[in-house]
């Protein structure tokens, strides 16, 4: 292994080090002297990383920024098609990626008022619920999705696929549910 990849490898221990943390015990409640130890490696080493613990959550929450992008790489399917991919995809690639589980709950707390103001915009940048409801509006359209308000259907269904991946986060027994059944609170 070369140095660039060590160094790319101890980058990738600490970040998911922070997530782990962060996760488990808050942002607040975590010190970086908890980071470099779980990770390990010294403090004043953990500095040629990252400058600060604001700047180690801003990374991670731009991390998390850029797994939402998952709109693009989504094929032109039917929109109630739509929702039952993403989800297999997101439980099928969380399955053997766990850090997914918790990077939702740390973008969920991140959002909410008195975090790092930076690492809060980033997070706040985030608005799948908007870019969704124009997929759930053309399938009210086509007759597949329920009357109603999209972005009111699209928050709600976000915020059942938050609370699966929160409990799934801290409960290493519970499987993920069949994606017909998230999907079923669109349709007709």
């Amino acid at each position: 292994m070369t140095r660039k990849e060590q160094k790319e490898e101890r980058r990738k221990a600490i970040l998911m080090t922070a997530l782990d943390l962060f996760v488990e015990r808050g942002y607040y409640d975590t010190k970086i002297t908890d980071i470099a130890a779980a990770v390990p490696m010294s403090t004043g080493l953990m500095f040629h990383y990252f400058e600060s613990k604001e700047d180690l959550l801003k990374e991670l929450v731009t991390m998390g920024l850029e797994g939402t992008k998952f709109v693009d790489s989504m094929p032109p399917v039917a929109p109630e098609m739509f929702f039952e991919q993403f989800l297999k995809m997101l439980f099928d690639f969380s399955a053997t990626q766990p850090w997914v589980f918790k990077m939702f709950v740390l973008m969920g707390q991140v959002r909410r008022p008195g975090m790092p103001e930076e690492a809060r915009e980033v997070a706040l940048s985030v608005d799948t619920p908007k870019v969704t409801s124009a997929i759930i509006k053309a399938g009210q359209k086509s007759g597949a999705f329920r009357k109603g308000d999209p972005l009111q259907l699209s928050i709600t269904f976000w915020a059942a696929v938050q609370g699966i991946m929160e409990e799934m986060a801290v409960n290493k027994d519970y499987k993920a549910p069949e994606p017909e059944w998230i999907v079923a609170l669109l349709l007709k």
